[in-house]
């Protein structure tokens, strides 16, 4: 049985809201049945010699600000969307925060400076920073060692309380079975340097050399690699670590593997909590700096009273900087703190937690937009999840009202470039359509998916959204990709046989 496809041409666009009264007179509901369009046939001949169901492939096309034909199927259907859910979140924080949106990190004390002693606690308020490095730490560090202080007799005490959570965060069920992967570091308050260490290790004539980056207090690695005097350098070498808490309660990495000498490895890992990480990061450059610290390491409240004063802050890069590092790279935490930031800024009494708080809020915006919310379902704004859900036609109206946001330049460059940067860098590159468009990605067990812009042959700009949902979605980007270089050529008077269709 074929699809349900419905076919309208769109003049020239003027509004956002103008576009969405054009789609609710002519995109009709499930009822109509139409024959599939150029575009949809040529994709769904790539579909099929994948053997892939049709209903588990959702698909929309819509021309913004010149001739075209869209194109549907399965455009109503609910689906899991993988990281294009990233889109929405970014969206609505750059018009609900403002493209100029910083977080604020600070350092309080609720002692006095004699000398070059500070006696009394170090307060350290996290602000949910999404990307708050090593680097910024170090300088935040460094002023206070630039104030004079070299000592604090009295405890660093963590406070982390910028996002209300009191049930906590549902953990991911990975199918990777490496619960140390970057990309399952859960957001925090107290996030500092996405929660990553990189341990990096080299054979040479000494042997095999291992280091961390950062440096970290009460951190350790226990490097057991055999060193091998020939051998080809592995390309993508992965060595295997251990790590274990010892009676002291030191942290040690054991690294086990072979290196074949001259050659070089690293890998990603997280280990610690947030919280303990960040207390071993701010405590190992306080030490770098030549301070030291004659107390604990411990999370608690910094006093809302008067009784603290503000020493240090570090201010974020704006929001823009942000979302391009969110969805060029698809970073998971970083947009899961965004989602936390929306429901703590706009949260209220009624709201369970800054997770509810943050569904609300996007809720109410896209109603104020016209965009009907329901059957889209939010878990953490990321993708990286197997509740969330939404319909191709709901992402495509969220990207035409985009198209026309004042924020849509800063939007749109964060999105990654077909062919030439992000998570698009290696794909379309045979079609000669390389900064032809702005394409999120998504990529989950049994999902794959786009998200984005493109443009015609004509240079008419359109919405591109694609996901699938099944079990062979793991070798199916050659589909999705399929739909881009057709809507590409689409301004052409007959279907184009690409390369992938002798």
């Amino acid at each position: 049985m074929l699809p349900l496809v419905v076919r309208v041409t769109t003049l020239q666009k003027k509004t956002g809201a103008l576009l969405l009264l054009l789609c609710a007179a002519l995109w009709p509901g499930a009822g109509f049945a139409d024959t599939p369009t150029p575009i949809i046939k040529t994709v769904l001949g790539k579909a099929q010699q994948l053997r892939l169901a049709e209903q588990n492939i959702a698909l929309a096309a819509v021309p913004l600000n010149g001739p075209g034909e869209a194109h549907f199927m399965n455009a109503d259907q609910p689906f899991n969307p993988g990281s294009i859910m990233k889109v929405v979140t970014t969206y609505a924080a750059l018009e609900l925060l403002g493209p100029t949106h910083q977080w604020h990190t600070r350092l309080y004390t609720d002692g006095k400076i004699e000398g070059d002693t500070l006696n009394g606690n170090l307060y350290y308020v996290g602000s949910g920073d999404p990307k708050l490095t090593e680097e910024r730490l170090w300088l935040l560090m460094r002023e206070l060692r630039s104030m004079g202080i070299a000592h604090i007799q009295g405890d660093l005490v963590l406070d982390g309380s910028v996002f209300n959570l009191p049930n906590g965060i549902a953990a991911f069920d990975d199918d990777g079975d490496n619960p140390n992967a970057p990309y399952l570091v859960e957001p925090n308050g107290l996030l500092t340097n996405l929660n990553v260490l990189r341990i990096r290790s080299r054979a040479d004539e000494r042997g095999i050399h291992s280091w961390m980056e950062p440096q970290l207090a009460g951190v350790e690695l226990d490097n057991q690699i055999v060193s091998r005097k020939y051998g080809s350098c592995p390309r993508r070498y992965q060595f295997d670590y251990t790590p274990t808490v010892t009676e002291d309660g030191l942290t040690k990495i054991t690294l086990t593997g072979v290196l074949p000498e001259g050659c070089s490895t690293s890998s990603y890992l997280s280990i610690l909590d947030q919280a303990d990480y960040t207390g071993a990061l701010l405590v190992g450059l306080w030490q770098q700096l030549g301070g030291t610290l004659t107390g604990q390491i411990r999370e608690g409240l910094r006093p809302r009273d008067n009784s603290t004063t503000l020493l240090a802050t570090t201010s974020s890069h704006d929001l823009v900087t942000m979302v391009r590092d969110i969805n060029k790279w698809s970073n998971n935490v970083m947009v899961r703190q965004l989602y936390l930031t929306l429901g703590s800024r706009h949260r209220t009494p009624e709201d369970a937690d800054d997770l509810a708080a943050a569904d609300r809020t996007i809720r109410e915006w896209m109603a104020d937009k016209g965009i009907d919310s329901d059957n889209m379902v939010f878990e953490n704004g990321s993708g990286l999840s197997r509740k969330e859900r939404i319909s191709a036609r709901q992402m495509g109206d969220l990207l035409a009202l985009a198209f026309n946001s004042r924020f849509s330049a800063e939007l749109i460059a964060s999105l990654p470039l077909v062919a030439m940067d992000g998570t698009m860098r290696r794909r379309l590159g045979h079609a000669d359509m390389a900064g032809m468009g702005h394409i999120k990605t998504g990529s989950l067990k049994d999902v794959r998916s786009i998200a984005g812009y493109t443009r015609d042959e004509n240079n008419t700009t359109w919405v591109v959204v694609a996901m699938i949902n099944d079990m062979r979605a793991w070798k199916t980007e050659p589909v999705l990709d399929e739909l881009i270089e057709q809507v590409h050529l689409a301004a052409r008077l007959e279907p184009i046989q690409t390369a992938s269709h002798p």
